[in-house]
Formats: C-alpha cells, sequence, structure tokens
C-alpha cells in the first residue's frame, strides 16, 4: 500500500450510525488525505471522514503503473499478519519439519470437519516440504458444541499433537478440557475477527486466507507465488 497520507484523529474511536453509537476496533489512514480504514466493532470495514459524518463501504483500489491494487487487501493481509504475530505459539497445536523451516502456514481448524481431517492427512508430507502447519481452533458449530469441547481437550492434552492425530482419527481423548475453553474461544473470536468463516481456513505468511481444503501440491505453489 502506499504511504498513508495522515494519522487517524482521536474521535473515530466510536461512531453513530442510525442513532447507534457503535464501537471502531480498529481506524488506520490511507493514500487519500482525510479518508480513514475503519474496522468496526461487528467486523464490518467502512471508510470514513475525519468526523464519521461521510462514509464508503467497498474496496478501495490503487490505479498503479502495473494495474488495480486492491489496498482494501492488503490492508486485511496486514491485519492477519500483525494479529497472528501477537500470538503466542505456546496457545496453537504445531506440527514443525524435522529440519528447516522453509515457510508457515496458520490453519484454523476444527477436529469434527472432514476437510480438516483431509487436510491434516497431508501435515507429514508438508512437514517434509519444510513447512510448518499451526493449528487455532475454530469449532464451526460455536463454542459450546461438542467440537468446541473436544477441541478444549486437544489444547489440553499433555501432547497436542498426538492428540490432535488422535481426535482426527475418531478416538476418544481423556484429558479434560475445562482449564482450555478460554483459549479455544479466543482462538474462534480471533478467526471471527480475520474473517474465517469455515474450516478449514489458511491463513499464508502474507497473511492473505484461503478457504477449504486443497492439496499439498496446489499449498506449496501458492505458498511461492505469495512469498
Amino acid at each position: 500500500m502506499a504511504v498513508a497520507a495522515d494519522e487517524p484523529p482521536d474521535g473515530l474511536e466510536r461512531l453513530t450510525i442510525n442513532g447507534t453509537e457503535v464501537a471502531v476496533r480498529d481506524a488506520r489512514s490511507t493514500p487519500i488525505e482525510g479518508l480513514y480504514r475503519l474496522r468496526l466493532e461487528s467486523g464490518e470495514v467502512v471508510f470514513s471522514d475525519a468526523q464519521g459524518r461521510y462514509m464508503l463501504v467497498g474496496d478501495l483500489y490503487e490505479n498503479g503503473p502495473g494495474g488495480l491494487v486492491n489496498l482494501s487487501r492488503q490492508a486485511e493481509n496486514q491485519e492477519r499478519r500483525e494479529a497472528l504475530a501477537s500470538l503466542d505459539e505456546d496457545d496453537m497445536v504445531i506440527f514443525r519439519p524435522a529440519g528447516e523451516i522453509k515457510s508457515t502456514l496458520t490453519v484454523f481448524t476444527d477436529t469434527s470437519c472432514p476437510y480438516c481431517h483431509k487436510l491434516h492427512a497431508e501435515v507429514p508430507e508438508l512437514n517434509q516440504r519444510g513447512i510448518a502447519v499451526r493449528y487455532l481452533a475454530f469449532p464451526r458449530a460455536g463454542e459450546n458444541s461438542p467440537g468446541a469441547r473436544q477441541l478444549a481437550q486437544v489444547w489440553c492434552s499433555d501432547n497436542r499433537s498426538e492428540a490432535m492425530s488422535a481426535a482426527v482419527r475418531g478416538e476418544e481423548l481423556s484429558a479434560s478440557g475445562s482449564a482450555c475453553v478460554a483459549q479455544i474461544e479466543r482462538d474462534y473470536e480471533l478467526g471471527k475477527r480475520l474473517g474465517v468463516q469455515g474450516t478449514p481456513a489458511v491463513v499464508f505468511p502474507d497473511g492473505s486466507i484461503v478457504p477449504g481444503y486443497l492439496p499439498v501440491d496446489q499449498l506449496t505453489q501458492l505458498i511461492d507465488a505469495r512469498s
């Protein structure tokens, strides 16, 4: 994205829209002076002037020498990169290569999801190619679902990676998940904030996200293309 014209003013933390006060989760400047990109608490993104009086909804493009560049998509990718960089890997389930890590995929997963099972079966091949896989929890049926409870058991297991594989195989887990419910809820809320709508959802190192299952060859091609 081009260099921002100015910083968002302090008055954009909250807006009044249709008579209702709306919290602004994130405010960022854009290359257009006086126009700001706001992510509302609901997750919706709008563009606004400094007073919150005039608003636009949609994607912002730059007409550059190489053609149109979707600045909105770039900003969303940056948000994901920043959000994932702030996480502690101790709170994830990680499958690492035995040797050098050439790239890392972050996957929002659900142990009750068939396509997550299909992707998990290919994690050893990804590891062989030098790609680490970091799992975050995203129970598709919500935070109080059986899937969420099983994910909490995985996260509370002494060996999370073994527990993840066992859950995918349909085995019963012995760990109590009560101490990890809050972690599953945090992952779930983070996923919704980052645009996850289903599982698996694969986030690439550049912050871009691809919903659904892709075979190993396609994943590695996308990693190369987005590096």
